[in-house]
Order: structure tokens, then sequence, then C-alpha cells
């Protein structure tokens, strides 16, 4: 039963990955990302209908140019930025408490010698999954990286269903099982 529950969560991300490709760009990423107006006015056209439609795509050049005008701090900027301060505890208990999302439960499936290793395989895997995101976001948008976290999250717990019903008959698949939830956890933090 457990790893029909298991895959009982991809069904949502089954239900995402097939309407995904019909929904539009983002208005705002077409035409500040990519500088694609033509593209930004089809896209404004297929979500809020005909009409015109200059208020939003003049605020949207705006907010372009307040974000030229904006400096891109680094890593070591940003924990240094006192304004920042705030945000960044906030965002450090959000990304603390993703330990508390339940992929740890998975866990107990495993013999008691690999739970550490697993846990900490876990963690380090979403620190990765938060890294790849925020590099990927900005050159591949959000459309693409949602697609391709769903298809391949999928495809994992699919896997992970079948190592999962064939644990106890091979020594071996349980390592591949915990190959797999890592895979899941990168996949679930990169993309959706």
């Amino acid at each position: 039963l457990w790893p029909w529950l298991l895959a009982s969560s991809g069904l949502s991300a089954l239900v995402q990955l097939v309407t995904l490709p019909f929904f539009p760009d983002s208005p705002s990423y077409l035409l500040i990302q990519k500088g694609n107006e033509e593209a930004c006015r089809k896209a404004i056209r297929k979500l809020w209908g005909e009409g015109d439609h200059q208020a939003e795509i003049d605020d949207i050049m705006k907010e372009k140019g307040a974000m030229a005008s904006t400096k891109t701090l680094r890593v070591l900027e940003v924990i240094k930025e006192r304004s920042l301060r705030w945000q960044l505890y906030f965002m450090m208990t959000v990304m603390t408490t993703l330990q508390l999302c339940g992929i740890n439960a998975v866990e107990s499936k495993f013999e008691e010698y690999l739970i550490p290793y697993v846990s900490l395989g876990i963690g380090l895997c979403e620190c990765l999954s938060s890294i790849l995101c925020s590099t990927l976001i900005d050159r591949f948008g959000r459309k693409v990286l949602l697609w391709g976290g769903y298809t391949l999250m999928c495809s994992v717990l699919a896997l992970l269903t079948m190592t999962l019903s064939l644990q106890h008959r091979f020594f071996w698949m349980h390592y591949f099982s915990v190959i797999l939830i890592f895979l899941f956890v990168v996949f679930y933090g990169s993309g959706p």
C-alpha cells in the first residue's frame, strides 16, 4: 500500500504536466527577459482577451526600467546587507523547515543503518536544488522548469513505486530507491 500512496502524489504532477504546455508564457517574462513585445502582446490577449492592454505593457516597461537601475548583489553582499537581513532570516527559516515537509517519511521504508545517510542526502539535495533553481530560472523561465520538473518527478515516482515493490526481492534495490528519492527531491526543488 505504501508504494501506491507515494505514487499517488504524482497524479497532480501528471495533471499539471499535461495541461502546462497549453498555458501561455508570462507577459512580463516575455517582455523583460526575452525582449519580445509582440509575444508579450499575444500572451496578454490570450490571458485577458482582446482589447487595449497598453497600460499593462507600460507597467511592465516601467518594471523593466526599475530592474535595470537595480544592482544585482552577490551572495556575500546579500549576507552583509543590513536591509536584507530579515528577508534572509525568513528565507533561511523556510528552507530549514523543508525538512519537515514529509519527504523524510519515506526513510521509514529503509533499513536502520541507511536512515541517517538518507536524511543527510535529502538535505543536501534540497540545498542543491535551491542553488540549481536560482541559476536556471533566469535562463529558461518558470514554464520550462515546471514542465521539466513535473515530467521528471512523474518518471521518478513511477520508478520509485517499482523499486519499493521489488525491494524485498533484490538486496541492491533499496540503494536504487534512495537514489530515486534524492532525484525526486532535486527535481521537486528545482522545478515546481
